[in-house]
């Protein structure tokens, strides 16, 4: 169904806020100083002052969304719950989160309260939408990795509402996916401590020798997106809301997003799209903040031109490369690589680069920004290829001359150190101080008014009072009685014009006139014009307060924890399980494989790159008499449901379900009589936390779960006093996965191909993995969907929580292998036999399997209502 999808903007503080209100945004997303929120970096909001902000919002005629969008830990149940209920009174329109614990605690303490699955959710498919919708969810934030045609399949799979990330920073990894943070920084980005490891430099090792690719150095630092070729289509798809990234970044940057998105949005539903506003516009956000714009996957992958690589941060628009320096003057002429200035859209598809040029599905499309002429005042930037140096040399232009072949910039003091310009040195336009100016003035405005749509009714007849109606949007209503009768009038009395003039008249105020009903207006009456506007008044004044109030709910003010926990422990089903511990080997290669059969082992877990070899390793394992887990992909997109139905094929003893479409694909999946359906088990992506998302899970008829990777020992310990213990899994050894991206590094840095078509297939090759600035080798591996995983170079162990796990009842133990040969993968499993067989110590089999011995996160953070405390290890 096509509609206006509202503009959603986002708020890190007060002014950020003001700012995306004065531009026009329909909603606001914003987090808590409180925690919970994926921006723990941002200014963010106070939980005491919440219902005023919300008041702001909505008097804006905006919808106000809080992001709780991150994992929750089990001691921490309890102070979600008392945020949740302070919430809900205050009147927040919605929550957007990750943790499916907190949209069935939300859901209980508030029924009312609606619910949207974040992107960190990774719901990226019908079956996934289908559990969303299982929690209470209305909307789901799509990934940023599915194309425009992929968000439109799922829109016609699904009435579930789409929110799309329209502008802003790309993850490089798939949202909730991302453990980098943790691997390396010891903080989750599952929790709000992104270490942003993507924009860091890697150097490339290919076959174990590094790959020279110049000042390419930032493989995993994507463009930011810029959307608007993209909006028609959505708009066709029906999609709800168009989002805006940006809660670390400023008013000016918000401003300029919200102001040009607003305007190319109204001027397509209106017939009238302005492509000359759409090109200054997107020269303001380049000059707000940009790592170079790019489509994103709106057009499909295109590993051509997603990561630039030779920068990790704002660049702003390109201007030209230093030609000759004199002085204190700079003569900069046209990029020789023939990049124009093109406010980042369109500048890839101009550009005949060394991997040639690249084609999109919406070339032709994608309208570019208004031609750059420097201004006195603009700041500037010499790019040396050193991005990582704070002090590159730059500063504000001082003048500016036409030269025939590009310009003459003159500086001053402040001003860029001149021996440090050279010639050839890009030169980079950051700044440009009228738009701060604008920004400024927009904030000095106060609060915009006329936003609220107001409908009036009015009644009555002659010698009884005028009654007026006000029925504001979001249903909020209040009466109005006039304290003079109604009396005949001697000329034309109440009519329509009359009316409007004196009861429209909302000026200041949050209210516009949307509609003006006087079928039950008797005809010739009179009134003052005194009382009109008194009843005026008092309509404001009444609805001004209840609209700042927001919703009107229903707020359980008694714990609802326990009633949660009962209602889903009361669900699940008892299933068969090992007296014995178990080990669990995870195998990606035939030599493990070999290994596992050697070690006696009963059962084996297959993750295999393709289907082919799957089914093959399927056919080995079965014949040496094992029993079979398959693993499904980490994600999976609307149209590769045959992944699944794949391995349904190959009859597997039971399936590792490593998100949530696969788990509803096998949870609803008819089985033909006499078939088994195979056990199911939940991996460490479906990011199990907390006791109340483990017990909803299993109620569904998951027969065992996989803690996460973000907790620690306290927080997994905490977890089960609330849940049978057999009925869970730790992993005790792997590399940790750390980005899983839909990115190709293999395509991007050995083909010049835009996606799996077009690449050649170099990961069936060779083998990748990045170098860290430790000098650490992170395996690169390809799996069937194309994409990426970065494995962490460092096995790490949890040996020493073997005992008492055991003691505590957990039964099964996974050890994971990425590249480990035949001969490193029998001595790893039979360090952890012998450690499951009590025959040597946790430190014995670390040392024997020759490990990194780390559980979880490096600390555990657990967030309280302020301030926040560490638990260590």
């Amino acid at each position: 169904m096509r509609r206006r999808p509202e503009i959603l903007a986002p708020a890190g503080d007060l002014d950020s806020m003001k700012a995306a209100l004065a531009s026009g945004a329909d909603a606001i997303y914003f987090g808590l100083d409180e925690g919970f929120n994926a921006r723990a970096r941002a200014e963010n909001f106070s939980l005491a002052r919440l219902p005023e902000t919300l008041a702001l919002v909505h008097r804006a005629g905006a919808r106000a969304y809080l992001t709780m969008n991150t994992l929750v830990f089990e001691p921490e149940l309890a102070v979600v719950e008392d945020i949740l209920r302070r919430v809900a009174a205050a009147g927040v329109d919605a929550l957007i989160v990750q943790d499916p614990a907190i949209a069935l605690v939300a859901r209980a303490v508030c029924p009312e309260m609606e619910v949207h699955a974040s992107t960190q959710m990774t719901i990226s498919s019908a079956e996934g939408a289908r559990f969303a919708r299982g929690l209470g969810a209305t909307r789901v934030v799509v990934p940023r990795e599915l194309s425009v045609a992929e968000i439109g399949r799922l829109a016609s799979e699904t009435d579930i509402e789409l929110e799309v990330f329209i502008h802003g920073a790309l993850c490089m990894s798939w949202s909730g996916q991302c453990l980098t943070s943790e691997a390396w920084g010891g903080r989750s980005a599952n929790r709000g401590q992104c270490a942003q490891s993507c924009r860091l430099p890697y150097d490339l090792v290919v076959d174990g020798q590094t790959k020279d690719l110049g000042d390419v150095r930032y493989l995993l630092s994507p463009k930011d997106l810029a959307g608007v070729m993209a909006v028609p289509k959505l708009i066709d798809i029906g999609v709800h809301s168009l989002k805006i990234e940006g809660r670390q970044k400023g008013p000016q940057y918000v401003a300029t997003a919200v102001t040009g998105y607003r305007r190319w949005v109204d001027g397509l539903d209106a017939g009238k799209a302005d492509v000359g506003a759409l090109r200054k516009d997107l020269a303001d956000m380049t000059l707000s903040y940009s790592r170079g714009f790019s489509h994103g996957f709106f057009a499909g992958s295109d590993h051509q031109t997603l990561v630039e690589g030779r920068f990790p941060k704002h660049r702003g628009a390109i201007l030209g490369v230093v030609e000759a320096v004199q002085g204190r003057d700079v003569l900069v002429v046209e990029d020789p690589e023939g990049r124009p200035w093109t406010g980042g859209l369109g500048q890839d598809e101009a550009r005949e680069g060394p991997k040639g040029k690249v084609s999109s599905p919406l070339e032709g499309d994608a309208p570019v920004g208004e031609e750059l002429s420097p201004r006195p005042g603009m700041g500037v930037v010499f790019d040396d290829g050193h991005p990582e140096d704070k002090h590159e040399a730059g500063g504000p232009l001082f003048r500016v001359e036409r030269h025939e072949r590009g310009w003459v910039l003159g500086f001053g003091n402040p001003g860029p150190d001149m021996a440090r310009v050279a010639r050839g040195q890009r030169v980079w336009v950051t700044s440009d101080p009228s738009l701060a100016k604008h920004t400024e003035e927009l904030l000095a405005q106060g609060e915009p008014d006329g936003r609220v749509p107001l409908a009036l009714t009015v009644s009555g007849a002659a010698g009884a009072p005028l009654v007026v109606t006000g029925t504001a949007r979001g249903g909020h209503v209040a009466t109005a009685t006039s304290s003079v009768m109604l009396a005949a009038a001697r000329g034309g009395g109440l009519d329509a014009v009359l009316l409007q003039d004196k009861l429209a008249a909302l000026g200041g105020t949050p209210f516009h006139l949307s509609g003006l009903d006087t079928a039950a207006l008797g005809a010739g009456l009179h009134l003052p014009v005194s009382e009109l506007k008194a009843l005026r008044r008092s309509l404001v004044v009444e609805l001004t307060e209840k609209v700042s109030r927001g919703p009107v709910r229903t707020v359980r003010e008694a714990s609802v924890l326990d009633e949660v926990r009962g209602s889903r422990r009361e669900r699940v089903v008892a299933v068969p399980v090992s007296e014995g511990a178990r080990l669990l080997p995870l195998c990606r290669t035939d030599e493990q494989l070999e290994a596992v059969i050697a070690a006696g082992l009963p059962e084996v877990e297959l993750d295999w790159m393709e289907l082919v070899g799957l089914q093959r390793a399927v056919e080995r394992a079965k014949a040496a008499g094992l029993r079979v887990t398959i693993a499904t992909v980490r994600v999976q997109k609307p149209g590769e449901e045959g992944y699944d139905a794949r391995i349904a094929k190959l009859k597997p003893d039971a399936v590792l379900a490593r998100h949530w479409g696969a788990m509803m694909h096998f949870l609803e999946r008819p089985f033909a009589p006499g078939e088994t359906r195979p056990a199911l088990h939940g991996d460490f992506s479906l990011n199990v936390t907390n006791s109340v998302t483990a017990l909803h899970l299993l109620g569904l008829g998951l027969d065992t779960l996989t803690f996460a990777h973000d907790l620690d020992a306290v927080q997994l310990g905490a977890m089960l006093e609330h849940l049978p213990a057999e009925r869970f899994t730790v992993t005790v050894h792997h590399h940790i996965s750390t980005f899983h991206t839909e990115h190709c590094v293999y395509s991007h840095t050995l083909s010049q191909g835009r996606d799996y078509r077009s690449c050649g297939r170099p990961c069936e090759k060779h083998r990748l993995s990045l170098r860290d600035h430790k000098g650490l080798e992170h395996p690169v591996v390809v799996d069937v969907g194309c994409r990426n995983t970065v494995f962490n170079a460092q096995a790490q162990s949890a040996a020493s929580l073997v005992p008492s796990l055991m003691a505590r009842g957990v039964r099964r133990f996974r050890v994971e292998f990425v590249r480990e040969s035949r001969e490193e993968a029998t001595r790893v499993l039979g360090a952890y036999q012998e450690l499951l067989a009590g025959r040597i110590s946790p430190a014995e089999a670390v040392r024997r399997a020759a490990v990194h011995e780390q559980f979880g996160v490096t600390k555990g953070t657990m967030q309280v209502l302020n301030p926040t405390f560490t638990v260590q290890r």
